[in-house]
């Protein structure tokens, strides 16, 4: 295990980290019923939502809880955006208005997949309640209750704006536990794959690492973040590759979240495809992108990786193969859709 315990550990952060809690401001039932039934006939009144500032939701994600509401493993996502969003193309008010619901509350996390411990791909209503409206295209009944106040759902609606994500249809100010209008597909809170990316892609970003502190790599760090967002270890590199949310999911995360990864075996890997030794401490674990094959024996390959005591690199490795380190085992990105 020297290869990554002395030279390349990898990230601080667990699991816990990625999925703290928000901190809420207590709210009446009162203020939460009046807000849910009136903001809809504000909004078709023509009567702009972003001027209702008074009703928050939350602070910044990572605090406790307060006033008695729920924040645990079922948290809640949202992405930003101050326009409002009305549904594309030129169908009907009907129409739009099935896609096309308001929000309320701030900082509400868009996750990844229809799985609210999945990671966070972006989060509506920054600064206030109604600041953004959301176009749904479906919705997962993922069986999980999330509850705020006295309004609950097991849904979780498919975004395209004004991100691309999943988000609890606790919310929209709807009176429902479910968009009216809106499809029901899948269930059971499996992930749904990651949009867009190819490989190459992936590769290329990996590769800007090599240059980008000033035609030298980008230095190694499990507590700093590069210019771009994300953590300087490997996890946090990996992770830029991937185009994963800032500043970057762990190693074990890496492994595990099948809204992330799948696994696979050594002899399925095609580039782009990760090694990953989700055992251990950060000390231990770690995570490199496979690029190529060396040989036809398949003795050993080409990897990028951003290794302790060096930062980003470029090196044959045989980690995972006979005779390298076994802690290391093949995935797959599931946004590769194969």
């Amino acid at each position: 295990m020297y290869e990554h315990s002395s030279t390349h550990p990898a990230d601080t952060t667990s699991a816990a980290d990625r999925t703290a809690p928000m901190t809420r401001h207590p709210q009446s039932p009162f203020r939460r019923t009046v807000w849910r039934t009136v903001l809809p006939a504000v909004a078709a009144a023509g009567i702009s939502v972003a001027g209702f500032t008074g009703f928050a939701h939350g602070s910044e994600v990572g605090g406790a809880t307060t006033g008695g509401h729920s924040a645990t493993a079922t948290e809640l996502s949202h992405d930003s955006s101050a326009r409002t969003v009305r549904a594309a193309g030129t169908g009907s008010v009907r129409q739009a208005a099935a896609a096309d619901f308001p929000t309320w509350g701030t900082r509400w996390v868009v996750h990844a997949t229809a799985d609210a411990g999945s990671p966070a791909v972006g989060m509506i209503n920054k600064t206030a309640p109604g600041q953004d409206r959301i176009t749904a295209d479906y919705q997962v009944d993922t069986g999980r209750k999330v509850c705020e106040g006295s309004s609950c759902s097991t849904f979780m609606a498919h975004l395209t704006g004004p991100v691309s994500g999943f988000l609890s249809v606790v919310a929209v100010d709807i009176p429902q536990d479910r968009l009216p209008g809106v499809p029901v597909r899948g269930g059971g809170g499996q992930p749904q794959p990651q949009p867009g990316g190819s490989r190459e892609e992936m590769l290329n970003r990996a590769a800007t690492w090599l240059t980008a502190n000033n035609g030298a790599q980008v230095p190694y760090s499990q507590a700093k973040v590069w210019k771009d967002g994300y953590r300087q270890d490997c996890s946090g590199y990996v992770s830029m590759a991937l185009g994963l949310p800032t500043p970057g999911t762990n190693t074990v995360g890496l492994a595990t979240n099948r809204g992330i990864t799948r696994p696979l075996s050594v002899g399925e890997l095609k580039p782009g495809d990760l090694l990953i030794d989700a055992s251990g401490d950060n000390n231990t674990r770690h995570v490199v992108i496979f690029e190529k094959w060396n040989n036809d024996a398949h003795s050993s390959y080409t990897a990028y990786e951003q290794r302790g005591d060096h930062g980003t690199d470029h090196r044959t490795l045989t980690y995972g193969l006979p005779g390298g380190d076994a802690e290391f085992k093949p995935y797959r990105p599931v946004k590769f859709g194969d």
